[in-house]
């Protein structure tokens, strides 16, 4: 009994042993899992915390060495931006008006073209050569308003101011300047007065002729077919108008455009507001005389119709829409008002008007006595 009682004893405290051995080893075990991680991640944390202590030393070291104020050296370069942008704007502004001015010249000119081709009449010789007049820049234009009847007028124009043969082409290759009696057809078309005005323009080859049936009252219509077909022909910084019975200085009249050479919109000219006369039968009388207030109001601001300047983008702007331009019974009168409510420089130049001391034009007629009565 004894001896078995002690076995047993001894039995039982080595399976205890064991099995608290083994619990032990198990979480002996688990701790070293537990510790070696901890272990671990405190050096990684570690290094990060030392590489961003590093990267914000660098980012100090950088700021240091480009400046003390980076946002103000980021404002410099921002505003030195803006500025040459800025300072090329101009240049972009003038790029693209002359883009468009190009477009629309050959717009008009393909118009001009294509209503020769409907109407059936003959396609002028310069619109047959639109690529070597668009090559040539032009400073003026100098439409002369004539008429049938003006064959007298037109020959003391030659005698006088107006360059013939190889001088006016000179004149047109060296100065710029074009110079061309202007007149349409007669009612009558192929008639006598076409065939003289054809026979004139073969001996001296100063005349144009537009799409447009003379007539007094049509001067209105007349002004707008010319500014078309002289914008679809020449490539010009102006166009300009003159009446037949008056004198013009281009010289003068040259240097007076060139000054206006930078501005993109110019009408030039004698500037005058007379009075809008509703009585029936007299001179300059006119129908829509309603359309401007009561009776004895003023007209608007307008050229003389002896003499004006437009710039090419005007010119550009009525060949464009010549369709829809109202025409008043006086053509001075309409042209001022096709360029109401445009961004455009009226420039009152007191030479351009009739008699005035230093002016660009004076009254023909003395010329025309001094051509016939010597």
């Amino acid at each position: 009994m004894g001896w078995k009682s002690k076995g047993l004893e001894s039995n039982t405290k080595s399976f205890v042993t064991k099995k608290w051995t083994l619990l032990l080893c198990i979480g002996c075990f688990c701790a070293g899992m537990l510790f070696s991680d901890r272990m671990w991640t405190v050096p990684e944390a570690e290094d990060k915390v030392v590489s961003l202590e590093t990267g914000i030393k660098d980012e100090r070291l950088k700021l240091v060495t480009e400046g003390c104020d980076p946002i103000q050296k980021d404002v410099k370069r921002g505003s030195k931006n803006i500025v040459g942008e800025v300072s090329k704007t101009p240049n972009a502004i003038q790029t693209l008006d002359k883009t468009i001015s190009n477009l629309e010249m050959e717009l008009a000119t393909a118009r001009a073209m294509q209503e020769s081709i409907i109407n059936g009449s003959p396609i002028s010789d310069d619109l047959k050569i639109p690529e070597s007049s668009g090559k040539r820049k032009y400073l003026m234009v100098v439409g002369i308003n004539t008429a049938f009847s003006s064959r007298k007028r037109r020959d003391s124009v030659r005698a006088t101011w107006m360059p013939q043969g190889e001088e006016r082409k000179k004149l047109e290759e060296e100065k710029g300047v074009v110079m061309r009696f202007v007149i349409g057809h007669s009612a009558t078309s192929g008639g006598i007065l076409d065939r003289a005005i054809e026979a004139e323009d073969r001996k001296h080859g100063d005349i144009l002729r537009l799409e447009h049936v003379e007539g007094y009252l049509e001067l209105s219509a007349k002004t707008k077919t010319y500014f078309a077909t002289a914008a679809a022909l020449w490539d010009a910084d102006f166009y300009v108008k003159v009446d037949d019975d008056v004198h013009v200085n281009i010289a003068t009249l040259g240097a007076t455009l060139a000054r206006h050479r930078s501005k993109p919109r110019v009408y030039i000219g004698c500037m005058k507001s007379g009075p809008v006369l509703a009585q029936k039968g007299v001179r300059y009388h006119e129908p829509e005389y309603w359309k401007f207030g009561e009776e004895g109001n003023k007209y608007f601001r307008h050229a003389t119709g002896q003499l004006y300047a437009i710039s090419k983008d005007l010119a550009s702007y009525i060949s464009i829409n010549q369709h829809v331009l109202h025409k008043y019974a006086n053509e001075d009168v309409s042209l001022g008002s096709w360029f109401i409510g445009l961004d455009v420089d009226h420039i009152d130049d007191r030479r351009l008007c009739c008699g005035t001391t230093g002016n660009v034009i004076y009254s023909l007629f003395f010329f025309l006595f001094s051509y016939y009565h010597i």
